[in-house]
């Protein structure tokens, strides 16, 4: 494994190119370009303020603020999560002629996002200045979150990405899978938006509490927007076990990988 960990840190140029390339291929064919990176969350956050917040009457106070940190920490798993099916499988073609550490390709997926969601942040800071939301001192704590949610993300796409050599099934399956993730969790909804019922069901408080997911959009609400301390246990299990993650599946691909190339 210490091997296959090295030949991995030789290949960084290759992973810094296929991030490069990435952003590009994104935006490739429309007129407006890298200009979607922004338009594209704030038009989600638009459509799902209309939905929730005037139409249904659920929003409550400041659920601007509230519906834009939510929709732009999913993008980043969403996007990641659905993009990791195809991470090894759209490079078959360079993987059966030259040897490269597949794992190098879902780290590409996961840090491709990661810039996305970059500037996913300005857009909330736009909010925060146009509502007069003023985050305290714990916004300090903000890159660490961004490193949970990465680590988090990362052993996904890893999984996701070996799985999906096999069962090419997966990618049917994934859509509808964040589907269900992206109501389970508090994205666009928070218990007592949801209306009077809601406060005290069980069901909700369970979905919150194993919900990793949960954990991570909460986290950004409570230091941008709560200006408290985010649930600091529940991040660092989430940590913790995707680091765990991440060493076995490495491990796995480099123990693995001639199964890959047999699959492709």
């Amino acid at each position: 494994m210490r091997q296959y960990v090295q030949e991995i840190q030789k290949r960084k140029d290759l992973l810094v190119y296929l991030v490069q390339s990435g952003l590009k291929a994104e935006n490739r064919n429309s007129y407006l370009g890298y200009f979607w990176w922004l338009l594209d969350p704030l038009l989600n956050v638009l459509v799902y303020y209309f939905l929730v917040g005037v139409l249904l009457d659920r929003g409550g106070d400041n659920f601007a603020v509230f519906l834009v940190i939510g929709l732009v920490a999913w993008r980043w798993i969403n996007t990641t999560v659905n993009g990791s099916a195809k991470a090894i499988l759209k490079y078959s073609s360079i993987i059966n002629q030259v040897y490269l550490p597949k794992s190098i390709f879902p780290m590409t997926i996961t840090s491709t996002q990661l810039i996305n969601f970059a500037f996913g942040l300005i857009i909330i800071a736009s909010f925060l200045v146009a509502t007069g939301t003023v985050p305290g001192w714990q916004v300090m704590f903000l890159p660490l979150i961004i490193v949970i949610q990465y680590v988090f993300l990362l052993a996904i796409s890893l999984f996701l990405a070996y799985v999906s050599v096999f069962i090419r099934d997966v990618d049917n399956i994934l859509s509808h899978v964040t589907r269900v993730f992206f109501y389970a969790s508090p994205i666009i909804w928070e218990g007592g938006r949801l209306g009077p019922a809601a406060e005290d069901n069980v069901w909700i408080d369970i979905l919150v509490t194993v919900n990793p997911i949960a954990h991570i959009v909460t986290a950004y609400r409570d230091i941008l927007m709560e200006q408290s301390m985010p649930d600091w246990t529940g991040l660092l299990l989430i940590g913790f076990f995707s680091i765990i993650a991440i060493v076995v599946l490495i491990y796995y691909y480099s123990r693995n990988e001639h199964k890959i190339i047999k699959a492709l």
